[in-house]
């Protein structure tokens, strides 16, 4: 992938190495929601169904207490790492502007937060082992790089591509927020059941896997920073962590009723499908 032709984004905050300052401190009986919270993230869940808990940023009965802002990006060349973190945002800054704008509509792109095994957001405390998460009431994609190891160590998905196409899907979920998606399947699934509400979670997971393949097919048609193997390499990635390979890899049972993301084939299948066709229309989830 040839990233390192792109120009940086400005929309990134670098909190590697700080502790999580920013806490909501809850009064009455709110401590033992607060721990409960905790531990759903930890084991897995959705950072944003916090904010059911809580009754909003920070709940009833309690006050939030500012993080500090975290420190620029290294100058470029000086870290390989978070430059070509800067460099895959700012493309899809660029790619969503441009269809943002052919709808008529402003983008407005989100913050990336670099942080090292636990963060403090909107969504509340999330440690680094949920992996890269997006928190729609402050707009910010978070992620711990340590993942991209995983991603090539225990999944077995390595590349930039790879890793771009891990960026790519939590912005997709950014532009669903954009575009109200997020809000309405929030709603419909508060009147579901554990299982429905699954089936939801996973029609929004392969929406934005298909929003990285408009991300991609753009990047690629119109700036030519994909290079042979890429999408292979995107196309692995997305299959590796799918519900089916993650569950038989850690459990060996397999149990579709529980999936948030999709299946491995799911995955791959939308993804190619925004790589080959790069439009929002395309990613239709929802309509079968």
């Amino acid at each position: 992938m040839r990233w390192q032709m792109g120009r940086r984004s400005t929309n990134v905050e670098d909190r590697r190495g700080m502790s999580p300052m920013r806490r909501p401190v809850l009064f009455g009986g709110g401590g033992l929601m607060l721990l409960v919270a905790i531990a759903f993230i930890l084991l897995g869940g959705d950072p944003s169904q916090i904010l059911q808990l809580l009754g909003g940023a920070g709940g009833p009965g309690s006050v939030m207490v500012d993080e500090p802002a975290g420190a620029p990006l290294p100058e470029p060349g000086q870290d390989p790492a978070a430059d070509f973190v800067a460099a895959v945002l700012g493309d899809t800054e660029d790619t969503w502007t441009q269809l943002f704008a052919g709808r008529g509509a402003r983008y407005e792109p989100p913050r990336l937060v670099l942080f090292s095994g636990a963060v403090d957001s909107a969504c509340g405390l999330t440690s680094s082992a949920v992996g890269p998460f997006y928190c729609p009431p402050d707009r910010r994609v978070y992620i711990d790089l340590s993942f991209y190891e995983d991603l090539r160590d225990r999944f077995g998905a390595p590349g930039d591509f790879a890793q771009a196409y891990v960026i790519a899907h939590e912005v997709g979920h950014h532009v669903q927020n954009l575009l109200g998606i997020s809000e309405k399947v929030h709603e419909l699934r508060a009147g579901l059941d554990e299982e429905r509400a699954n089936a939801l979670s996973v029609r929004m997971e392969l929406q934005a896997d298909c929003l990285a393949g408009v991300w991609g097919h753009h990047a690629h048609t119109e700036r030519r920073l994909l290079e042979e193997g890429d999408v292979e390499e995107g196309l692995a990635a997305a299959a590796a962590i799918g519900d089916d390979r993650i569950q038989k890899q850690s459990t060996g049972v397999v149990s579709p009723e529980s999936w948030t993301h999709g299946s491995s084939a799911e995955r791959a299948r939308w993804l190619r499908r925004g790589l080959e066709q790069g439009r929002i229309e395309a990613c239709d989830t929802f309509g079968g």
